[in-house]
């Protein structure tokens, strides 16, 4: 075992030794046998390759170079010329094999044991288990306190754990069948050392999540990930063979990190359960990583002092947040705390997997070797390999034809539902359950009512913007009419009335939307409260609630029904076994296929490549047997299972369950249905009501402007008719004359006026449909030639509220705006009469406008459930 030399506190990780071996001699018994086999001179034209796999064994006996990455291509080297050998050389105890080489390997956790043995499959073993050492300390070579450093690491430990699986994959089980063999090589260590790598790989991605900053939610699934990894290594370690194999510092290593990253998992999850006021599931998590820290803490042995602070400081964290937690909890919330045990598992999410090694470590494009097998034997292989295949795929269709059938005929007969429903167990089809959720997760018709008062909200405040609207210019006009009384006919501008027209128009067709509004308001109403009964099933949780069960008989003749349940219960659990079979018979195949190696046979025959398939073949003709069993007994069992579940439908009525069942499932879709139309309709009085209160504001800025400009003209008026009234001289008063010009302008438009020989100043208001005059000024928002545009769009027909649905949707979508023409009558009614849908969409005003003084709070906008409500 080895540690980081990191200073942080919880880095502290395993890196394996590799395996010993004693020196042999490939060169020479490779050599005869080629001489032997095939003649002298192709042993002399081998010689290269020879010579490489002499040079490449021999580095691997040495002292592990001071390299790592070099250590790391010889191994991966070796291991390549190791599979073109195992194809041409057969190395057995056989006379008429390479019978003079053994190979012998120590055990790297225990070095006093060894291997020995005379076959090519304990070298390649051993290779792939030096190979995943060396992986796992260059993971643990790279600086850990940087997050470069902790990405390089965490690739490393990928790759050690590829070549750990590679080994247990493809090596393990060939090695274990030597005369001797090491705990090491088996396929339970070689499993247990993948799992401990991927453990140290995620650990180190969960540091840099940390670093970076991520969400507590994420930082709580990798944290789990990395303890399950811990976990499955130790459980590993505490089975045979390996419970006696390792020393008691691993499993004290492992053990603590097990617990500290769920802890540390519970820590992280309770943050993001605190922020969601979950208050009583977060103290049940918070006290479940306290256990888990507190048990570990009694198994300490051998155990890195870094890894002892590292819970001791998390502990101090979980506790501060627990007694946090409780006194909020007992202040305010009040929730009644559950088990730790009631608790669903953690989520996990892992970020790591083991590198795939069949890529790294192919030989299909090495050279080595390649003149020596003969032509008829790599003819004779792909026929073999052909029938093979052909036996799989043959079998894997009867196989996957039997399990359809399974489960058609189970669908025919309604089965295991109807079992299920007998004992409680039922529940909705996936599509019918996700759409109660969805209407669950918006509210629900429990919450409709809040939306209802939203409307009237704000209604309530466009309806109070007008009234504001009006009293400003009445105001303003009875102030005009003082004046006019007042002064006579030297109170020459225009009046009140002839230049609010267009404004005043347009505030009586808002009126009057918003009226014709309230009645959409009325419809909808009276539609929640008329279904209210229809849609309070999608209120019942859980939904399954809200299904029909299915009873025993009321009464009963021979009382038989339990012994009839039974009876197809257990039909039901052989059906079961039946397919679990099949699904062996069918790894077993492919598993035979991978390790079927029949080239050395093939290269060292003597007799008829035809007897040889026969023989190795027949292997496959008793998988195939048991196929053929295994599908006659399901269809003699299908056949009982059809008599039993006959019988078990009349006894329990089982056709008048389905119905009610059934009538059931319309109900519950009906109610959707309604739901769906009524939120709709109340996100579109929400997106009216937004609209019109946009384009009111604009309309309320207009007004402002215009008074603010008319009270400036009010008051030079005034000092202009007091001046004249005053009897004084001006030889100004051609300014008088520039206002009676203008303000004739407007009530007489063809009128002819003197010209003002004084420069004229700027105008200080220009209506919306009016030209542009001397003496006014237009708005700040409009120029003197643009037109306002319409606060709505008029849909171009009438459509019925309650018109059936077109385009999948009973309300049209929001039209576009478009830029009215120029002669466009501001004057005329908003609609020839309201016939249309629930409400009119307005269109948003063009250029900037003060926010609107009624903005929707946040709970209240119309929710966004994708497939289910109409985008907005």
């Amino acid at each position: 075992m080895a540690s980081s030399a990191s200073g942080t506190a919880t880095n502290v990780m395993l890196a394996i030794f590799e395996k010993k071996t004693t020196q042999i001699d490939l060169y020479r018994p490779l050599r005869n046998y080629i001489a032997f086999n095939y003649s002298e001179r192709e042993a002399q034209n081998l010689e290269d390759d020879l010579q490489t796999v002499k040079q490449l064994r021999s580095d691997v006996e040495r002292q592990p170079d001071p390299s790592l990455t070099t250590r790391r291509d010889l191994l991966q080297n070796y291991f390549k010329a190791l599979c073109l050998v195992e194809t041409r050389f057969p190395i057995s105890p056989d006379k008429d094999h390479i019978n003079t080489v053994t190979f012998v390997w120590h055990d790297a956790f225990k070095n006093k044991q060894k291997a020995s043995q005379q076959n090519i499959h304990l070298e390649k073993a051993a290779v792939l288990f030096n190979l995943g050492a060396v992986y796992s300390q260059i993971g643990l070579s790279y600086d850990r306190a940087t997050v470069d450093g902790r990405r390089q690491a965490s690739h490393a430990f990928i790759a050690a754990a590829g070549a750990f699986a590679f080994l247990r994959d493809n090596a393990a089980t060939k090695a274990s069948i030597g005369s001797s063999t090491t705990v090491d090589l088996s396929v339970e260590c070689a499993g247990m050392l993948e799992r401990l790598m991927l453990a140290q790989a995620q650990e180190c991605v969960f540091e840099n999540t940390i670093a970076k900053g991520s969400t507590p939610g994420v930082c709580a699934k990798i944290s789990r990930q990395v303890g399950l990894y811990y976990e499955e290594a130790l459980a590993t370690c505490n089975a045979p063979p390996l419970n006696q194999h390792f020393d008691r510092a691993w499993i004290s290593h492992m053990q603590l990190k097990a617990a500290l990253f769920y802890a540390e998992a519970c820590y992280r999850y309770a943050i993001e359960l605190h922020e969601k006021e979950e208050i009583a599931e977060e103290i049940a998590r918070l006290k479940s990583g306290i256990s888990a820290l507190s048990e570990a803490k009694k198994n300490t042995k051998g155990a890195a002092a870094q890894i002892l602070d590292a819970i001791s400081k998390l502990d101090v964290h979980l506790n501060r947040n627990l007694e946090r937690a409780v006194k909020e909890n007992d202040r305010v919330y009040l929730m009644r705390v559950p088990s730790p045990d009631s608790l669903p598992p953690l989520p996990a999410f892992s970020m790591v997997k083991p590198l795939a090694m069949s890529e790294v470590l192919d030989a299909s494009k090495e050279k080595m070797f390649a003149g020596l097998v003969p032509d008829s034997s790599a003819k004779a292989l792909s026929r073999y390999t052909e029938m093979v295949d052909d036996i799989i795929r043959t079998q894997a269709e009867k196989l996957q034809q039997a399990s359809e059938l399974t489960r058609v005929r189970l669908k025919e007969m309604d089965l295991p539902e109807s079992i299920l429903a007998l004992e409680g167990n039922f529940t909705l089809p996936t599509d019918l359950k996700e759409d109660v959720e969805a209407v669950q997760i918006c509210g629900g018709p429990a919450g409709l009512e809040a939306e209802l008062q939203q409307l009237k909200d704000l209604k309530r405040v466009n309806q109070e913007m007008l009234v504001q609207i009006e009293e400003l210019l009445q105001k303003e006009a009875r102030e005009d009419a003082q004046f006019r009384s007042q002064f006579g006919t030297r109170w020459t501008r225009p009046q009140s009335s002839t230049l609010t027209k267009s404004l005043q128009d347009r505030l009586n067709r808002f009126a009057g939307n918003l009226k014709q509004a309230a009645d959409s308001d009325a419809r909808i109403e009276r539609s929640v409260r008329e279904h209210s009964a229809l849609m309070s099933i999608l209120d019942r949780r859980p939904i399954e609630s809200a299904l029909p069960t299915l009873a025993r008989p009321i009464m009963s003749l021979d009382a038989n029904e339990d012994a009839i349940l039974g009876a197809l219960k257990q039909s039901l659990r052989q059906l079961e076994t039946l397919g679990a079979q099949r699904a062996g018979l069918e790894d077993m195949l492919k598993e035979m296929k991978r390790r079927d190696d029949i080239l050395p046979k093939l290269m060292t025959s003597t007799g008829s490549y035809e007897d040889l398939f026969r023989k190795e073949i027949s292997k496959y003709d008793l998988i195939s047997e048991d196929i053929a069993h295994n599908i006659e007994a399901q269809e003699q069992l299908l056949q009982q299972i059809q008599a039993q579940n006959d019988e078990f439908a009349a006894i329990f009525n089982l056709e008048d369950y389905k119905a009610s069942r059934e009538k059931c499932y319309k109900q519950i879709q009906a109610a959707i249905a309604k739901f769906r139309e009524i939120k709709e309709n109340i996100n579109e009085g929400l997106k009216f009501y937004v609209t019109l209160q946009d384009a009111i504001t604009n309309v309320k800025q207009q007004c402002n402007d215009f008074v603010m400009t008319r009270n400036i003209q009010c008051k030079e008026m005034i000092e202009d008719v007091h001046k004249k009234m005053a009897g004084l001289s001006f030889q100004d008063t051609k300014t008088t004359g520039a206002y009676d010009n203008n303000y004739r302008s407007v009530g007489q438009p063809g009128s002819q006026q003197p010209t003002d020989p004084r420069p004229q100043t700027p105008p200080y208001y220009h209506p919306p449909e009016q030209p542009a005059m001397a003496g006014y000024t237009h708005p700040p928002h409009y120029s003197s030639t643009q037109q306002m545009p319409s606060p709505y769009h008029v849909p171009p027909q009438p459509i019925s509220p309650y018109a059936p649905p077109q385009a999948g949707s009973p309300y049209p979508p929001p039209q576009t705006q478009q830029q009215p023409p120029a002669n466009h009558d501001y004057g005329q009614p908003a609609y020839p009469g309201w016939r249309g849908p629930y409400y009119n969409a307005h269109a948003q005003q063009p250029g900037s406008h003060p926010r609107p003084p009624y903005t929707i709070p946040g709970q209240y906008r119309p929710p966004q459930q994708g497939g289910y409500y109409k985008q907005q």
